[in-house]
């Protein structure tokens, strides 16, 4: 009995309970059909503010998507076929390199020539075998790499429409007046989802990803993969910068964190004007090879402030026609202060070939300021025949007569070395009885620099080296394990 009367009682309580909650159902409108009440709502019918009580962001509001509407028909999305296994070939093995830093399969551009003439980063179109631009408007337009600059990260290609087209470019702006704080505004292809307009600020100068790349600015507009190569504006719409790369903690997944960069619009369009005249990206030489200062360095050479130390000088370079010695210390180059070796090689390479720049150097106790005249980069020339096709039909010719002898197979560093900070080349292959094998270069090891300037890729490596090795001693920096050590290969006679 007692059973019964506690089973009752729990059946009767949940009874009650679910009747209760049925009918709270349908006083909310979740009952039938004959439960459910008309509703009225009245609507707002004007906005918190009236646009002439925000004339300013009325005003803006108006004038961006102006803008915006404007320069749509300049900015592009570059849809690429990318080699199967990297970008380039090794002119040693004849395989195929690796990247550990690619992209994907989409970027972006802008076009700066009524000819059609467009420009974008180098590494959107590493190793393309096919280029097709797609236009705002929806077209797909085939078009042909003219040539690019990997040392600044700019590529030129050039639209082929089927028939004689005249095309709407964009100005470039003079980014050396551009300011923290002013507006930036970036237009590109993100992730491939199409064109997008995201607005920012410019949040800081010369700032740079590491330390082999040039000083760029940083802006909070959202930049990420697939904006690469499109312009970042200014209120005018005019081109500041072009989007080369985003500052992110997670390498296989980037994304939008806040930070991206841009390279200053005036060294894209120096780039840009190399490229046309000769067909090449043209660098400044001195023939310097450099050293940070460090506590050791200051003590011997009785030195407090800032500078770079002059390891050594190229006989018959233009530094060692203006004076400069090794063991000098240069603080300053064109009137501007240097504190780093790489930053100088950065301000060297950019420097206008010919131009005549003044150098203040420590020699001793004697501060001395001495003129130089810029020249250009042997490997820059000897790379530039025609693009990336002729820096592959150089290396095939020169492969049976330098490369070989060097005896040094390189490829890009794996990510994880990358997340650990290291910079440089690993040595995947020695060729037996060559000079590597002879001077002691284990496979492994990472290579850095070549006489004196780092080492952006493989295809950098081997042109230098083609470059350098017929015309004297080459010096590569080699880091295995924690051990740093110098390598001399003396020169290679071409017959």
């Amino acid at each position: 009995m007692a059973l019964i009367a506690v089973f009752s009682l729990a059946f009767g309580t949940v009874y009650l309970l679910r009747s209760w909650q049925q009918g709270r159902q349908g006083d909310l409108g979740g009952g039938g059909a004959e439960q459910r009440m008309q509703e009225t709502a009245t609507l707002a019918e004007k906005g918190i503010l009236a646009r002439s009580e925000v004339p300013g962001l009325s005003a803006l509001n108006d004038e961006l998507t102006q803008l915006v509407r404007q320069v749509r028909p300049s900015v592009v999305s570059i849809d690429r076929d990318l080699l199967s296994a990297g970008v380039g070939i090794n002119p040693l093995t004849r395989k195929r390199l690796s990247d550990a830093s690619r992209l994907p399969h989409l970027g972006s551009g802008v076009i700066v020539s009524t000819e059609g003439h467009v420009l974008t980063n180098h590494h959107v179109i590493a190793g393309t075998e096919r280029l097709r631009v797609i236009m705002s408007d929806g077209r797909s337009l085939p078009a042909r790499l003219i040539a690019s600059d990997p040392l600044h990260d700019i590529a030129v290609i050039r639209l082929q429409p089927e028939k004689a087209e005249s095309f709407q470019p964009l100005k470039f702006a003079d980014s050396d007046r551009v300011e923290v704080g002013q507006l930036a505004i970036v237009v590109g292809n993100p992730f491939g989802l199409g064109e997008s307009v995201t607005v920012g600020y410019i949040s800081a100068r010369d700032r740079s990803y590491s330390d082999q790349d040039r000083d760029m600015f940083q802006t909070d507009a959202a930049i990420n993969p697939g904006n690469s190569g499109g312009p970042m504006l200014n209120h005018l719409g005019e081109i500041i910068g072009i989007n080369a790369a985003i500052i992110t903690r997670d390498v296989n997944n980037p994304s939008f964190q806040g930070i991206g960069l841009s390279i200053p619009s005036n060294d894209a369009r120096r780039s840009f004007e190399h490229i046309l005249e000769k067909g090449r990206p043209v660098y400044g030489y001195l023939g310097l090879q450099l050293a940070p200062l460090n506590d050791y360095s200051r003590s011997v050479l009785s030195y407090s402030g800032e500078g770079v130390v002059v390891l050594d000088v190229f006989p018959g370079s233009p530094a060692d026609a203006a004076g400069i010695r090794p063991m000098d210390i240069i603080s300053s180059y064109a009137g501007e202060g240097v504190v780093s070796p790489n930053g100088l090689i950065t301000k060297i390479r950019g420097t206008n070939v010919g131009s005549q720049v003044s150098i203040a150097l420590q020699q001793g106790s004697r501060v001395k300021v001495v003129q130089a005249e810029v020249h250009e980069e042997a490997s820059a020339a000897t790379a530039g025949e025609s693009g990336l096709e002729g820096q592959l039909s150089l290396q095939n010719r020169m492969k049976d007569a330098v490369l070989p002898r060097i005896g040094l197979e390189v490829e890009a560093l794996p990510a994880y070395l990358y997340q650990e900070g290291r910079i440089g080349l690993r040595v995947v292959g020695v060729v037996p009885d060559s000079l590597a094998e002879t001077l002691g270069i284990p496979p492994g090891c990472i290579v850095t620099h070549l006489d004196g300037s780092p080492l952006r890729n493989a295809q950098d490596f081997y042109l230098r080296m083609l470059a350098r090795a017929p015309r004297g001693d080459t010096v590569i920096q080699v880091l295995q394990g924690q051990e740093r050590r110098e390598v001399t290969f003396p020169q290679v006679v071409v017959d």
